[in-house]
């Protein structure tokens, strides 16, 4: 069955060709890991032909396995690198080259560190001249911590996740109300995935769609992407496809809109053409 190009624009792999790094931040049970064979079966399943891979902390900063799920998917894959500050102009460029569109970085792990720590400063420079994006994990007020040093810099960002607030606190809390500035500053993306990251509630996870609407009307769809998260590391309860994916047609009702979601923005954001 052929379907319209669409863009899953998060999505972590983990290829057992490559190991994972002795002092890994965490490591993943054996049902939450998926190669990219696997992920290519389950967006074609769905209905989608492309992907966003991003970083896995599992392997550090060892790039190899995205950048081989991206070689061999034919122009369907492209990535975020987890990088270190003391990076070398030349791997920098090996990683653009090789399909990279930005670097992600972990303030809900690892507070201010990853953008304070020697080197960080000229790393920033150089996504910037790259024109790469700065790929933000946070959760509740971590962006407004972080948003004064990503301000500074001037680099692009996009935040996964719709910036994992708190549900109760609602769309005031300094963290979002950080969100949504960067959304209307017109140089942000905002992921609307991984729903169930922060919702209080099992599915259709209703506590979080003042949210995502508030993050639809900042950012525009303009400079919204959806994903889906898979393969749901480190997930409290069973995570399926098709249930996250099935609440975009609750937050964005019409079809072109959804398509320019699912493809017309990734595709300009991140260089993907369709077959």
């Amino acid at each position: 069955m052929n379907f319209p190009p669409a863009v899953d624009s998060h999505a972590h792999i983990f290829d057992k060709r490559f190991p994972f790094v002795a002092n890994a931040h965490y490591l993943p049970s054996e049902n939450q890991q998926g190669n990219p064979s696997e992920f290519r079966n389950v967006l074609h399943a769905h209905g989608f032909s492309h992907g966003l891979l991003v970083g896995a902390l599992p392997y550090g900063f060892d790039n190899r396995a995205m950048l081989n799920a991206i070689k061999e998917s034919n122009g369907h894959f492209k990535g975020v690198a987890l990088v270190e500050p003391s990076i070398s102009d030349r791997d920098l460029l090996a990683l653009s080259e090789g399909g990279v569109v930005g670097m992600r970085i972990n303030p809900m792990f690892n507070g201010l560190r990853e953008l304070t720590e020697p080197g960080a400063e000229r790393l920033l420079a150089r996504v910037k001249e790259m024109n790469w994006f700065v790929q933000i994990h946070c959760e509740k007020d971590n962006l407004f911590d972080v948003a004064p040093i990503l301000r500074k810099a001037g680099v692009r960002i996009m935040v996964d996740h719709y910036g994992r607030p708190d549900p109760v606190a609602g769309v005031g809390q300094p963290g979002f109300k950080t969100l949504l500035e960067f959304g209307r500053s017109g140089n942000a993306v905002v992921k609307l995935s991984g729903p169930f990251r922060s919702s209080q509630q099992a599915f259709p996870y209703a506590d979080i769609e003042p949210f995502i609407a508030a993050a639809i009307d900042a950012f525009t769809l303009d400079n919204c992407v959806w994903g889906s998260d898979w393969p749901y590391v480190l997930a409290d309860t069973r995570i399926d496809y098709g249930p996250p994916l099935s609440c975009l047609e609750r937050w964005i009702p019409n079809e072109r809109d959804r398509r320019k979601v699912l493809w017309d923005t990734p595709s300009r954001l991140f260089g993907f053409t369709a077959d």
